[in-house]
């Protein structure tokens, strides 16, 4: 096993040629070229990742004697990697579920790749693979994203290159705390290349990332940059998206949200943190209000309040101090009708931005609801984690979801 650690950085190399008698017994780049192209006479072909001798024997080998073509036979054309791992199982779900057989929507689990149902090779035909139709996927990314790109890449390759340096020391829990947040990044990363993101966008995510995991993991100092800078970097996105006027309601609630943070990160000022988030949540539903009538749908008014009640009795049956149960029945009654009129909004526009903001509402519930858990009724396991995860999750999905077009213009 250990022998086969550095094997698979050098030979993913167009550099290196044949090597002669080395290719005749060992994966060299030459034959595991042969693996990874996407040629017909290629497919399947050269499995040995230390001795290639296995394939000859077993009559998978081939010699590389044509141009290797790179890549997939369905074009990803994606540089997300989750999606590079998750869409060939969607593409299976998807077969098992629209085929007519039962047996054939086990089988499909189970047969070689690509292999499909007679009847949906017939229903929904799939063009014939054709090697010289094969592009190089290469969105466009102007000359400031390929440098941030590359930066990126180069600060994940050495916290990578850090976190298996230290892998074997670490818990599991610490330890999938951290490869969660490297796989973020990764994932920023290939969506800023793509266009999907933002540069500022990108810094947002990684700082939530970053004050979350930190936060997880003790590292408590580290924590305290992150976490207002997060709120920081986020009040910057807006003013350099939008005008003064449209954003300035949204400005309200981040800078009311970033004095809560300060706040609750301070022993002893609870009070002022929850009295900055009952102002940020007031800007909200100011924010929701705009060009729509008060709480229009029922339903959406009444489940908020409703989960809020059933919430605000289990934190007083578990212990809220008296002189708390005002401000924290306050706070649950304004948290509550800041998503009922998030949700009821995006009843009526029915459009991505307002979704968005609605499910980032019911986000801020969430971790709310976590946080007063975690504080009045009973510790929770890695408290940090379940709480400042829903809370950044909502803070972004509510800018990103205002600052489309589609809702930021409406009034």
């Amino acid at each position: 096993m250990s022998g086969d650690r550095p094997s698979p950085f050098w030979v993913h190399t167009e550099h290196v040629g044949k090597l002669g008698w080395f290719d005749r017994w060992f994966c060299s780049p030459s034959n595991h070229r042969v693996h990874h192209a996407v040629n017909d006479r290629y497919l399947d072909r050269n499995y040995g990742g230390i001795l290639i001798v296995w394939d000859r024997l077993f009559g998978s080998f081939r010699e590389e004697d044509e141009r290797c073509v790179y890549g997939t036979r369905s074009p990803l054309e994606s540089w997300d990697p989750l999606w590079a791992n998750a869409e060939v199982y969607w593409a299976l779900l998807q077969d098992s579920w629209q085929t007519r057989r039962w047996r054939d929507k086990l089988r499909v689990w189970f047969k070689p790749p690509g292999w499909r149902p007679a009847d949906l090779a017939q229903r929904f035909p799939r063009p014939a693979f054709d090697l010289a139709a094969v592009r190089r996927y290469d969105p466009p990314a102007g000359r400031a994203v390929q440098w941030f790109g590359a930066l990126q890449f180069l600060l994940l390759l050495a916290g990578s290159v850090f976190f298996l340096w230290h892998a074997d020391t670490l818990a599991l829990a610490p330890a999938a705390v951290w490869l969660a947040a490297l796989t973020a990044g990764l994932w920023c990363t290939g969506a800023v290349l793509q266009g999907r993101l933002s540069m500022a966008e990108v810094l947002l995510i990684e700082a939530a990332v970053l004050s979350t995991a930190c936060a997880t993991t003790g590292l408590l100092e580290l924590h305290r940059v992150f976490k207002p800078l997060t709120l920081l970097i986020a009040i910057y996105l807006v003013a350099r998206t939008s005008s003064v006027k449209s954003s300035a309601l949204l400005q309200l609630a981040l800078t009311a949200s970033l004095a809560g943070d300060v706040f609750l990160m301070l022993p002893g000022y609870f009070i002022p943190g929850l009295v900055s988030f009952l102002c940020a949540h007031l800007a909200y539903i100011a924010l929701f209000k705009r060009g729509q009538a008060w709480f229009p749908n029922r339903r959406a008014l009444l489940i908020p309040l409703g989960f809020g009640a059933v919430m605000y009795a289990v934190l007083w049956a578990g212990g809220l101090p008296v002189g708390l149960r005002g401000p924290v029945a306050a706070y649950v009654l304004v948290i509550a009708l800041m998503a009922a009129q998030a949700v009821g909004r995006a009843v009526v526009l029915r459009d991505t931005g307002a979704v968005l903001v609605a499910v980032g509402a019911g986000f801020f519930m969430l971790s709310d609801t976590l946080l007063a858990l975690n504080k009045f009724v009973t510790p929770l396991p890695l408290a940090p984690l379940w709480v400042l995860a829903p809370y950044y999750a909502a803070q972004l999905l509510i800018v990103r979801g205002l600052l489309t077009a589609t809702t930021l213009n409406r009034r």
